[in-house]
């Protein structure tokens, strides 16, 4: 190989590094996996997370990045070999980051890589990461218009992902790539096949004009004297009739007296409590038209309610959380109903939220414990 021929590899060898880094940064995960050649292996042992080809390194990256509230990543040259169409290397990066459930710190490593000439120029063949030090002490600052992320409630659900390390987790979830609208009404096409397909995996479905009618219906539906959790929902609170219930005393309601209980020493008694109420109310994250529905949590402490724990569930669901399929549910999640919640916690409690748990009912199997009460309008997130 002439010497020119090695210079000119060698600037586009670090021309790949350092768009790799810049990738990781803007947050452009296709730009980022088209930087592998299409069996490229990105390996993070220290995560642990390992994605092979470019459709797993895209779509694994962007499942890891939506557990970060921000991520930093500063890469220094290292070495780099070449022989004929193949080529090693080593980059040394400096990371800080913060997770969505506040915690944070800084890492040292370095990606171990192998390169590969092709007809789209080098790329990587393989990248290994290995992290050298770790400093786990919390971080003073924050993003720009950002308070440091912690706990919250609410419908969307809280979250509390599990830590990772490394660029594939390194930023919030990237914008939704297809031009769905998840504060937009559902068609009323759409609303009669939800409807029915709810029926047919053993939902009571009732799809009614507004919020008002869905909070007259509420009183048909519980009878008096029942133990009732409300779980927070912020489409409950804007229908009123989470304080409809909270303030009847035809009714045991369950989170007002919980609210009074002491965490620390009755613990046991709220966890009891709020798993198996005579009757749950609450609302979804999202019904998809094959008749499932999502719900998003960071704590857990409404699920158990809702996946059977209660004698009987309502949901009260706007028009707008109506999505085709589960994948699209869990985006709706993630891109829509995660940033208005972590929004509404941080103005009431000084806190981000964030997602831990998913509970996804694809059927009721006893007959009239479940009703969804679907709305023509739409309310909460």
């Amino acid at each position: 190989m002439n010497d020119f021929q090695e210079t000119a590899d060698r600037v586009a060898i670090e021309a790949l590094r350092s768009e790799f880094t810049d990738a990781v940064m803007m947050r452009d995960r296709a730009r980022l996996a088209a930087l592998f050649t299409p069996d490229g292996v990105l390996r993070m042992p220290d995560v642990p997370a390992e994605f092979v080809g470019r459709e797993e390194i895209r779509t694994g990256g962007e499942r890891l990045q939506r557990q970060w509230d921000f991520f930093v990543q500063n890469s220094h040259p290292g070495t780099i070999r070449i022989d004929g169409d193949t080529a090693t290397g080593r980059t040394y990066v400096q990371e800080i980051a913060r997770l969505l459930d506040g915690r944070s710190g800084q890492n040292f490593a370095i990606y171990h890589d192998t390169y590969r000439r092709t007809t789209e120029g080098w790329r990587f063949a393989e990248r290994v990461y290995e992290v050298r030090y770790v400093d786990t002490t919390p971080l003073a600052g924050s993003a720009p218009g950002r308070n440091a992320p912690g706990h919250g409630s609410g419908e969307a659900g809280d979250a509390e992902p599990a830590p990772a390390t490394g660029e594939a987790a390194d930023a919030p979830a990237a914008p939704a790539t297809t031009a769905d609208d998840f504060n937009a009404p559902a068609s009323a096409e759409r609303l009669d096949r939800t409807i029915a397909a709810l029926r047919a995996n053993g939902f009571t479905a009732e799809l009614l004009d507004t919020a008002a009618a869905a909070r007259a219906r509420i009183k048909d539906l519980i009878p008096g004297g029942a133990s009732v959790f409300t779980g927070a929902s912020e489409t409950l609170r804007l229908s009123g009739i989470a304080e409809d219930i909270e303030a009847d005393d035809r009714y045991q309601a369950v989170r007002p007296r919980v609210l009074k209980m002491d965490r620390a020493t009755e613990s046991d008694a709220i966890r009891r409590l709020t798993a198996v109420p005579d009757v749950f109310v609450a609302s979804v994250t999202a019904v998809t038209e094959t008749g499932s529905l999502v719900i998003a949590s960071g704590s857990g402490s409404q699920l158990p309610a809702s996946a059977g724990g209660a004698a009987q569930a309502v949901w009260v669901v706007g028009a707008q959380k109506v999505v085709p399929d589960l994948s699209t549910a869990l985006r709706r999640v993630e891109e829509h109903a995660l940033p208005l919640e972590t929004a509404r916690a941080q103005e009431v409690y000084g806190q981000s939220s964030a997602v831990t748990r998913l509970l996804v009912l694809q059927a009721e199997p006893k007959p009239g414990r479940g009703t969804v009460l679907l709305l023509r309008e739409a309310i909460g997130f």
